[in-house]
């Protein structure tokens, strides 16, 4: 096949395959094809440049739920190879007709519990810790199905936003924690010494509960009544959760919900979702980065 018939057979499939992957196929310069299609009275280079990076950035936030606005989406074209700055990002996205989830900002006022906490606030809304597995925090939130609400109960590590328990249920008694956090035990078997923190809801407050963390060398911690800021890290979770997820249909029933919500965490969230508070990483790549880190530093150590 001659490079012009190859030219024209990229210029015709771009749109499915886009440039770079057909130009490397059929073994043609990208310079090659562009310079084609400008002789050829087709679009300029400029302008099937942009095509193309519109299409990789489509794919990329069709591939990430279609949650991703431009900030998260510059950070995953650039781990795919292609230096765009955020603000074309941007640009590109609105030319595309596509963008990401916003969070509704709700201006949030509360006081602190005056009475007696069953368990110290070992946190003080210091939320900043280095490892993981030092510290947890919990909540439970409800999520509305026609069949009525399903309450989903998390535990959260504070280090790198990975959920590592959680449990699902259309009741809100004291199992729905204890499954929670068993489940972060068992994954997770933590030293002695970690800090779980919640508010001071009755499930927490259970003789059973505090018996269970007792058991694994669970300190446990509790915040004030009815203060989200005791417990931001949770509310934030929760807020991306039904932001992203949840509020962008409606659900008939609980089982569909649940599983949605099984989908959203374990395949989504911890192992492929970017926080900026991570260096634009997921939980999961954060934690094997801090893996590696420390065990080079052991090594030259």
């Amino acid at each position: 096949m001659s490079r012009s018939l190859r030219c024209e057979f990229i210029d015709a499939e771009k749109t499915t395959y886009g440039v770079r992957r057909l130009c490397r196929v059929l073994q043609v310069s990208k310079t090659t094809f562009y310079a084609w299609a400008a002789r050829a009275g087709g679009p300029t280079i400029h302008e099937v440049d942009e095509a193309y990076a519109i299409q990789e950035l489509r794919l990329a936030w069709a591939e990430h739920r279609g949650v991703y606005g431009a900030r998260r989406l510059t950070a995953e074209a650039t781990d795919r190879g292609h230096e765009w700055a955020r603000k074309r990002v941007a640009r590109l996205m609105k030319a595309g007709g596509f963008e990401g989830v916003h969070r509704r900002r709700k201006g949030r006022k509360g006081k602190r519990g005056t009475g007696p906490a069953p368990a110290p606030d070992r946190v003080q809304r210091r939320f900043a810790v280095s490892e993981p597995n030092r510290l947890w925090v919990a909540d439970i939130t409800y999520l509305r199905t026609w069949e009525g609400f399903l309450y989903l109960a998390v535990v959260v590590d504070a280090c790198s936003r990975r959920v590592v328990g959680w449990a699902m249920a259309d009741h809100l008694r004291r199992e729905l924690v204890l499954d929670a956090v068993g489940m972060a035990i068992f994954r997770r078997k933590p030293d002695p010494g970690l800090v779980h923190h919640s508010d001071r809801g009755t499930q927490y407050t259970s003789y059973d509960f505090g018996k269970a963390l007792r058991a694994s060398g669970v300190l446990a911690s509790m915040g004030a009544v009815g203060t989200a800021y005791d417990n931001a890290m949770c509310e934030s979770f929760f807020a991306t959760l039904k932001e992203e997820m949840v509020y962008r249909r409606s659900w008939p029933t609980r089982h569909e919900l649940e599983m949605e919500v099984f989908s959203y965490i374990e395949g989504f969230y911890n192992p492929v979702r970017r926080h900026s508070r991570l260096d634009n990483l997921s939980p999961m790549a954060y934690e094997e980065h801090l893996k590696t880190r420390t065990t080079q530093i052991e090594a030259s150590a």
